[in-house]
């Protein structure tokens, strides 16, 4: 029901032009309706007043239609309706976040997904991180790998600095840019909280040039 109110607001702000320019910036790995973020998010606004669904339950088949639909702008959807469901999700939402995680892969979304809906699920349930992220952290998909290093992003000092130099040192010889750039990018944010841990970190660990690089910006 909720998906097909959405589905005419979208129609509606097809743009044909746009949609060749986002298509490209992407690499062309998804096609696109041509709606930029600014109208997307008043979009989404309209939506969310004219519909019932934030009052609700959080909505997983709402989210897993909203992945099927070949558009990218409808995965932007699904993102935009977890990040204002947050409060709701529970354990037995991680699953779906897996497959989502999973299926039609690349930074924009996986990156939102890491650090808010799996962070906000594993700081509430501590258990998922031994029954499920480790495993993700040893797997075979880079954006498992990715979200294992990335889901404690926002944690701050209450970063499991162990669990995290762990995850990075599964991957520390990784050729793969985008857990180089992952491993990087959780240094930086964890160096804000405890710069002399991860100064020493760097020193002490041959990591990638990329990783040191972007772990080192706010360090001496």
């Amino acid at each position: 029901m909720y998906i097909d109110q959405l589905i005419p607001f979208f129609k509606a702000g097809m743009n044909k032009e746009d949609a060749i320019e986002m298509e490209k910036y992407m690499r062309n790995k998804f096609p696109f309706l041509g709606i930029r973020a600014p109208e997307r998010k008043n979009i989404m606004r309209r939506f969310y007043q004219e519909s019932a669904i934030i009052k609700e339950p959080f909505q997983a088949d709402f989210v897993a239609s909203l992945w099927m639909q070949p558009e990218r702008e409808y995965q932007y959807a699904a993102v935009d309706y977890i990040e204002r469901s947050l409060k709701k999700l529970e354990k037995e939402h991680l699953l779906l976040m897996e497959k989502i995680i999973t299926t039609k892969s690349w930074w924009d979304t996986v990156d939102l997904l890491a650090q808010k809906a799996v962070g906000k699920i594993a700081k509430d349930n501590a258990e998922v991180i031994h029954e499920t992220i480790e495993g993700w952290a040893s797997s075979d998909n880079i954006w498992l790998q990715r979200t294992a290093i990335l889901f404690q992003l926002k944690y701050k000092e209450n970063t499991d600095e162990e669990l995290l130099y762990c995850y990075i040192n599964l991957h520390k010889n990784s050729n793969e840019f985008f857990i180089q750039k992952a491993i990087g990018w959780a240094l930086r944010e964890y160096s804000k909280s405890n710069p002399t841990s991860v100064k020493r970190f760097i020193e002490g660990n041959e990591l990638a040039k990329l990783s040191v690089r972007e772990g080192s910006k706010y360090l001496d």
